[in-house]
């Protein structure tokens, strides 16, 4: 069990949009995501503490995305579809905070910093897709950053077991608390 304080906590849930969650991927499917990740959301409102929403997209023409020289590029199967951006439904509320980042992760070149320091948050908690791109990027930055990171490892998921194993092990724990949905609780 791990305690976390309501004033100075928020959920930070990574990419669940629909483009991205339909994709292959291991060891949990991102409809097991999606439904984990609102249900740990639902008790993060209730208890009034921010829940905040990243998605990635880009400009019609891509010319906001990073441009570099790498080995191998990552684009979804079959491309881009017009939805791909979107947010799955049914998981964000009116009070959530929308964040929109143009990389894996979501504090470089977005008000995420900003936006938690102007709520005392303190603690981020982390889930979302993909486990070792856009959910690791996002850890290692509010590492960077000073914040206390909580990793939940039934609210992400990526393209392989391996993957998955090697992020949850050999990394996270040297940024932070990896735990499950059911074994945090918001207190006062």
């Amino acid at each position: 069990m791990i305690s976390l304080p309501i004033r100075q906590t928020a959920l930070v849930l990574i990419d669940l949009q629909k483009g991205i969650t339909g994709l292959p991927l291991a060891p949990i499917s991102g409809e097991d995501v999606v439904e984990q990740s609102k249900k740990l959301a639902a008790r993060f409102r209730a208890a009034g503490s921010p829940v905040i929403l990243v998605n990635v997209a880009f400009a019609a023409d891509f010319a906001d995305a990073v441009n570099t020289a790498v080995d191998r590029s990552f684009s979804p199967p079959g491309g881009f579809a017009p939805d791909w951006t979107e947010l799955v439904d049914g998981l964000a509320e009116p009070n959530d905070l929308l964040v929109t980042k143009r990389q894996w992760g979501a504090f470089y070149g977005t008000d995420l910093d900003l936006q938690l320091r102007r709520r005392g948050i303190t603690t981020v908690v982390l889930g979302g897709i993909a486990t070792n791109l856009g959910v690791e990027s996002t850890a290692r930055a509010a590492h960077e950053h000073g914040y206390n990171v909580v990793l939940v490892e039934d609210l992400m998921s990526t393209f392989s077991q391996e993957m998955q194993r090697f992020a949850c092990e050999e990394i996270f724990p040297r940024l932070g608390r990896v735990v499950t949905s059911d074994a945090i609780t918001l207190d006062a």
